[in-house]
């Protein structure tokens, strides 16, 4: 099922690829989309930065618990099997909370609850559906879909904000869930018409532990990439987590209201968007690494700025960069990790990457700590500063990251 890169029709012309990256779409539109109605009612319910931030930190523990067990699990289960339980599992935790919430019934331990199973379906994306995408794609041409698939993700971050203040302020909560269930149901349509079967490999006696000890081997042998996932973790302990706090900033500091915020927190989406389509006009392997690193570095910087911005349109004009490097550091993060991966192991290290993502709740109870201390701004900016600071001391170990030459 690989595709090379000559002669093949070009990725959208194929059917396969085409619904691996609708399903993804689905997946991407949900999160965003849940991701700012459940922090909505969590601030309105208890007014702490915290908790907001610890409902993000649950998306993302399930991929530090669980990333290398799911990836070395992967290479035993069919993939569209597995692809569809994700799908479904979601659709009916969103129905679940679709019915609490139009019962008057949704509390934010319900939320909790919620958030941790979808994390769980976060986690298995990368070791599952992103194979899949390579797999169908090829790996010659496992930038551009990436670039496609991260693309995707982030014309979801500019529809799906602006789409749930809307939807919140309108009736609540309930109809984000509403909608979540209707996106899933045609996310399993496509899932149903998906041709590519992967097949179950063969058992040849390893047990998960010592695949995942066989994942960790390739890693610290290749320094580019130890290096690339060092820089991953700096991203998501860092980085990645001040976008919780990206509501509670709009709504007490700058004083907007649901649907404003919506429209705000979609700015570093539509930088992303952006972004993703430069990536994949203008990027190719031999500054991968340039990318991966150039992007990260913006976004901190971005981040800082847009916690000290004194006005909704410069703060929203610093959320539109965020988003652009965010960008280039993400597509190349998959790209790099698959391209360089033992092709007997890319499952396996593609879970390692999940993990080193999973690390996320360690800066999201810094960042969420930060916040009821000194204030949301000030949290934010802070921990920008620290991931600059991370990477210059860090250096010697990422300087590895060359380029994104495939393994032989």
């Amino acid at each position: 099922m690989t595709a090379s890169a000559a002669g093949e029709p070009q990725l959208f012309a194929m059917p396969d690829f085409r619904r691996l990256w609708f399903v993804g779409l689905v997946i991407f539109l949900v999160r965003w989309l849940e991701t700012l109605a459940v922090a909505l009612f969590a601030w309105q319910a208890t007014g702490s930065a915290f908790l907001v931030s610890m409902l993000g930190m649950l998306r993302v523990l399930p991929m530090g618990l669980f990333g290398a067990v799911l990836g070395a699990v992967a290479e035993r289960v069919e993939a569209w099997t597995a692809l569809l339980g994700i799908v479904l599992v979601s659709l009916v935790t969103s129905l679940v909370l679709a019915l609490l919430a139009l019962a008057g019934m949704l509390e934010v331990w319900h939320l909790a609850v919620a958030s941790f199973i979808n994390g769980l379906s976060w986690a298995a994306d990368n070791p599952v559906r992103r194979v899949m995408v390579g797999e169908v794609a090829g790996a010659a041409r496992m930038g551009a879909a990436m670039s496609a698939d991260v693309g995707s993700n982030n014309a979801s971050r500019m529809l799906g904000p602006t789409l749930s203040g809307l939807i919140f302020a309108a009736v609540g909560i309930s109809g984000t869930f509403i909608v979540s269930v209707g996106l899933y149901g045609l996310a399993v349509v496509a899932m149903l018409r998906l041709r590519y079967r992967s097949g179950v490999r063969a058992a040849d006696g390893t047990g998960v532990g010592a695949r995942i000890r066989e994942g960790l081997a390739a890693v610290r042998a290749d320094p580019r990439l130890s290096g690339t996932l060092l820089v991953t973790i700096i991203f998501n302990i860092f980085g990645w987590p001040f976008t919780s706090l990206i509501p509670v900033v709009a709504a007490d500091r700058l004083q907007l209201g649901p649907e404003a915020v919506g429209v705000l927190a979609s700015m570093d989406g539509v930088g992303a968007f952006l972004g993703a389509l430069a990536v994949a006009a203008w990027v190719r392997p031999p500054v991968y690494g340039r990318c991966y690193l150039g992007g990260i570095t913006m976004f901190f910087l971005m981040q800082m700025l847009f916690a000290l911005a004194p006005h909704p349109w410069a703060a929203g004009a610093a959320l539109l960069l965020t988003g652009f490097g965010q960008a280039g550091f993400s597509i190349m993060q998959a790209t790099l990790v698959y391209r360089l991966a033992p092709i007997a192991l890319r499952s396996r290290v593609l879970g390692l990457l999940s993990v080193c993502i999973g690390i996320g709740p360690v800066g999201f109870v810094h960042i969420g700590l930060l916040a009821d201390w000194l204030g949301a701004p000030m949290a934010a900016a802070i921990s920008g500063a620290e991931g600059l600071l991370a990477l210059l001391l860090t250096r010697r170990l990422w300087r590895h990251i060359p380029n994104g030459e495939e393994r032989p």
